[in-house]
């Protein structure tokens, strides 16, 4: 037994020692990136050549190549639902132009697989070597004008012209039900999001954005008060400075300090927050040269990873804790805004700005002297407060007929059952009182915002098939976050329910105006009403056409549906 275990063993392990398995970017000057090709190449290596290594084909992307996903496992289980090890997914090139952590986990995975890095005993890795592989393929080197290098890099948009950090919420494209196919496959506790920041400019090569922390409970203290502060200060034994991401769009930093980028479940962080997973993103500086900035990359993943070995009880602790916040019956904070009364002194280390006339329009233009670096106390604003509440239902009713919210929650590892009988249940409804469209076009919608509803208890028939999702899930934040219309990233929100904001039905005013004037005859307390409405807005008293369509909507004959949002709440 022991000689046959040899045979086969000497053979993977020495073809692991004849391949080369140095990267793009290592054979080059350090101004190079792995090309989409060149980079699964690279893991298809790593797994042949080691056994802990698996390389995995996931759902079909809209570039029409599949996603993949690379597992760093010593046990060799690799993905589990449940795993007892802490679960760490890095995702690479959501922007394809900011290739740094593309680069950089292919060095990790192979650190990893040859015994270079100590194999944690605690945590499984995984990666997604290439998220947008469209933005991959449509490679340039021009569309990032402000950033140092690499000499080629993807865009920004994937095959279908996403900007797939938008997007996953929604889930319009196919990245996002593959990514997500992945995401609930292995229920990971860290998420890492490697990317290359815009912005001011500052000392540092590394920056960081993170979930909101107010929004995961235990979870969110045991991030920013043990997790962030152990990664931090390891960066500085690797000889990397780093800052939360500086946020700063008007003005410098040291201006007036800047706040926490809220992640919107629109965004990476944002999505996995909803899983109680604690969300990094990874913002190394455009204008800092493509080699640091893909060492920087390297530690702090590395530094997450070794933290995650020695302390994957607690996080499981804190995690399992975040995930009994929300119950049916409780409040749940729909919507935040920035805590000003609330702000630290950090240490930050920029350059001094000013403003000095442009050579190039007719106006003054912001420069940083680089000459002129310093280190001083910057407010900046951690802090989020709620400021609506929903109370949770126990469940919500969709009917069968919106299969494309119902489509993407169950892409989203929701749990529901549909309904084997017709039946009457008695329910919280919604009408939609007001909202605000966009004027201009936003990752494939005009969004809906402002959103305000009423709200009624009835009794509403439903359908053999329709769906119940109930709220006693772990998805019970998505729930919440997609079918509140009055949450920021609402289905409704996005456009998905739009088809109620039309009516389908109308009447001719000359045919109307003798049934309108029999309806108020018999109903004096609707015509007092109208009399009311009449002598409290003058608008609407000089205008006979919006007098004659209040009536209507006031009479049996109004159609029902007409913003009539059609998800429904049962009520504890």
């Amino acid at each position: 037994m022991k000689r046959l275990f040899l045979i086969v063993l000497v053979p993977i392990f020495a073809s692991a020692q004849k391949q080369d398995l140095r990267t793009v970017f290592e054979k080059g000057d350090g101004n190079q990136s792995a090309t989409y090709a060149e980079t699964i190449a690279f893991y298809n290596r790593l797994d042949e050549s080691f056994e802990t290594v698996s390389m995995q084909t996931g759902l079909p992307t809209d570039s029409g190549k599949p996603l993949h996903l690379v597992v760093f496992d010593p046990d060799k289980k690799f993905i589990q639902k449940d795993s007892p090890k802490t679960v760490i997914l890095i995702n690479n090139g959501i922007h394809a132009g900011e290739p740094d952590g593309i680069d950089a986990t292919m060095m990790l995975f192979r650190d990893l697989a040859t015994g270079k890095i100590k194999a944690p005993k605690n945590v499984l890795i995984a990666a997604i070597p290439v998220y947008n592989i469209g933005g991959a393929l449509n490679r340039n080197s021009t569309t990032r004008v402000n950033q140092d290098g690499p000499e080629a890099y993807g865009f920004r948009g994937n095959a279908r012209n996403y900007d797939l950090n938008r997007d996953f919420i929604k889930s319009d494209t196919k990245n996002t039900i593959a990514f997500a196919d992945f995401f609930h496959k292995l229920n990971p506790d860290i998420f890492i999001d490697n990317h290359v920041s815009d912005g001011a400019d500052y000392q540092y090569i590394l920056s960081y954005g993170m979930t909101q922390h107010n929004k995961l409970g235990k979870l969110g203290e045991f991030m920013t008060q043990q997790l962030l502060p152990a990664v931090v200060a390891d960066l500085k034994k690797k000889k990397t400075e780093s800052t939360p991401y500086v946020d700063v769009w008007e003005g410098t930093p040291d201006s007036k300090g800047f706040a926490q980028f809220d992640d919107a479940p629109r965004y990476s962080t944002g999505y996995t927050s909803l899983f109680n997973t604690i969300g990094f993103i990874v913002e190394t500086h455009m204008l800092k040269k493509f080699a640091p900035r893909v060492k920087a990359t390297y530690d702090f993943n590395l530094s997450v990873i070794e933290f995650a070995d020695k302390n994957a009880a607690k996080i499981k602790s804190s995690r399992l804790e975040s995930e009994k916040m929300y119950e049916a019956g409780s409040p749940y904070p729909i919507s935040w805004t920035l805590d000003s009364a609330k702000v630290s002194k950090i240490e930050f280390l920029g350059y001094e700005g000013s403003y000095r006339k442009s050579d190039v329009t007719t106006g003054d233009r912001l420069f940083y002297d680089r000459t002129k670096p310093y280190k001083k106390q910057i407010p900046f604003y951690g802090e989020y407060k709620p400021v609506k509440q929903i109370v949770v239902p126990q469940a919500y009713v969709i009917p069968q007929g919106w299969h494309n919210a119902i489509s993407v929650l169950l892409a989203n590892d929701v749990k529901g059952k549909r309904i084997q009988n017709d039946t009457v249940i008695e329910v919280e409804s919604y009408r939609i009182a007001d909202y605000k469209t966009g004027t201009e076009a936003y990752e494939g919608h005009y969004p809906h915002n402002s959103t305000s509803v009423t709200k009624s208890i009835r009794n509403v028939n439903f359908n053999a098939g329709d769906y119940i999702f109930t709220t006693d899930q772990q998805a019970v934040k998505y729930l919440l976050e997609t079918l509140e219309p009055e949450a920021g990233d609402s289905f409704f929100n996005w456009n998905f329910f739009d088809a109620v904001l039309q009516q389908k039905e109308w009447y001719s005013d000359y045919v109307f105006e003798d049934l309108a004037a029999e309806i108020l005859r018999k109903n004096p307390a609707l015509q007092s009403e109208l009399d009311q409405k009449r002598k409290s807005d003058a608008a609407f008293a000089k205008n006979p056409e919006a007098q004659l369509y209040w009536v209507y909507t006031h009479s049996v004959y109004y159609e029902k549906a007409h913003l009539q949002y059609p998800v429904y709440r049962i009520l504890k």
